[in-house]
């Protein structure tokens, strides 16, 4: 497992200044420019954003003086698409997208880490388990993402890309976040599913699906990408960043404390703390879920650059137009912002 010291972190954070020219990162606080920012997520129940509705749900974003609206969209790429065509100024979304947007030369760049392990499941119909018992096996079949284009989409491509398959030789359907996705296993609308708790957790309970991969877990990680693979972050436009830094720096600080909350939770304190929808009526099996992928959330705020390699890499091998893209990885994560929470809060 990768992890910072603090001295270390405050080494980044001394580096990673020289990233952002924006007054008022380091030093003393100073008021929002906007209380009142709109964010977007694309699935806000699943674990993947936990830290968001609990920074949401315990007042965290509120001690810092922000006044969020929330926009839940379906799926990732969505929540995306919001921030490029300007109607959100902040996304809890998948560090992949930074990437992709710095090759097309669009600077968005990710501001603190929630998850350091991608969390994602792959799970095929109980039925069709004794036929389906890899990745290469998925030709032909229907496979679940929360949305193309999402991070539940490039897992499962990675993992036939890597068993030898081709994106077109499988049928990518779209299916939401929560009880959608949920449903759309049980209906046998689709014969594979990628995606997240508590939708796996629920669907393995049922015992509608047999887990084939599984990022909840470092060995997991390990086994598909190789190393670490930070997924879940706050990323934000470049020019929002620069215009207010301190707003920026309040969304920041209300994650950290929800990290850090988080990471000393009781898993029934989480369930708690949560709306009671995202049980998906059944809340023991909710905690279960926590307890499961607890561990990949991160403890500092800061990505290893190990692991942001290997998300570019894996960008590259799939994805035809980032296979020639030269992207500084640098631009894809300011560290400033989680050092400077580091300090700050409590």
């Amino acid at each position: 497992m990768e992890r910072l010291s603090r001295r270390n972190v405050m080494a980044l954070g001394v580096a990673g200044s020289a990233l952002v020219a924006a007054p008022g990162l380091i030093g003393r606080a100073a008021a929002v420019e906007k209380s009142k920012v709109i964010m977007g997520v694309g699935g806000k129940s699943l674990l993947y954003y936990l830290p968001l509705t609990i920074a949401e749900r315990k007042g965290f974003f509120k001690d810092f003086g922000l006044a969020p609206e929330i926009n839940d969209f379906a799926g990732g790429a969505r929540s995306l698409q919001a921030l490029v065509g300007g109607s959100v100024d902040i996304v809890a979304g998948a560090y992949e997208h930074t990437i992709r947007m710095q090759a097309k030369n669009q600077d968005i760049r990710a501001v603190i880490e929630m998850l350091r392990f991608p969390t994602i499941v792959i799970g095929v119909r109980k039925a069709l388990a004794d036929k389906v018992k890899s990745a290469k096996d998925f030709k032909g079949l229907k496979i679940g993402v929360t949305a193309p284009g999402s991070s539940t989409y490039i897992t499962v491509l990675h993992a036939m890309v890597k068993a030898g398959l081709k994106a077109d030789d499988a049928s990518f359907i779209g299916v939401g976040g929560g009880a959608s996705a949920v449903a759309a296993m049980k209906k046998g609308e689709i014969d594979v599913i990628s995606h997240l708790d508590p939708v796996i957790a629920k669907l393995e309970a049922d015992q509608d699906i047999v887990t084939l991969i599984d990022t909840r877990t470092e060995k997991g990680t390990n086994d598909l990408f190789g190393g670490s693979n930070p997924a879940s972050c706050l990323y934000v436009k470049q020019d929002f960043m620069e215009k207010n830094p301190q707003t920026v720096q309040a969304a920041v600080n209300g994650i950290y404390k929800a990290l850090r909350w988080i990471n000393r939770a009781k898993p029934e304190e989480i369930a708690d703390a949560v709306p009671e929808a995202y049980h998906l009526g059944d809340k023991a099996l909710y905690i279960r879920a926590v307890k499961a992928s607890q561990a990949a959330y991160s403890e500092t705020g800061i990505m290893a650059q190990t692991g942001m390699k290997s998300v570019y890499d894996t960008l590259k091998a799939l994805d035809k137009e980032m296979a020639g893209a030269n992207v500084d990885l640098s631009r894809t994560f300011v560290p400033t912002f989680a050092v400077k929470a580091a300090s700050t809060v409590s």
